[in-house]
């Protein structure tokens, strides 16, 4: 009986966690379902990329590959 007692007691721990772990992955998505990550920026924002077009050539830029290790 004692047996018993303890496997219920782990079933409800185990059912308890993870339902508690389903209601916050949901929660989790709802808060970041509306969330707009492509926005224009507000204020004053700067562009930080240019539309420079280096010309390397594919040995200059293997060799730009093994020197910073990328």
């Amino acid at each position: 009986m004692k047996t018993v007692w303890q496997m219920i007691k782990v079933f409800l721990l185990f059912t308890g966690c993870m339902l508690l772990f389903y209601y916050s992955l949901i929660w989790f998505n709802r808060e970041y379902e509306n969330y707009h990550r492509y926005d224009e920026p507000q204020g004053s924002a700067v562009e930080v990329s240019t539309t420079e077009n280096p010309s390397f050539e594919w040995m200059d830029r293997l060799l730009l590959f093994y020197r910073n290790g990328e």
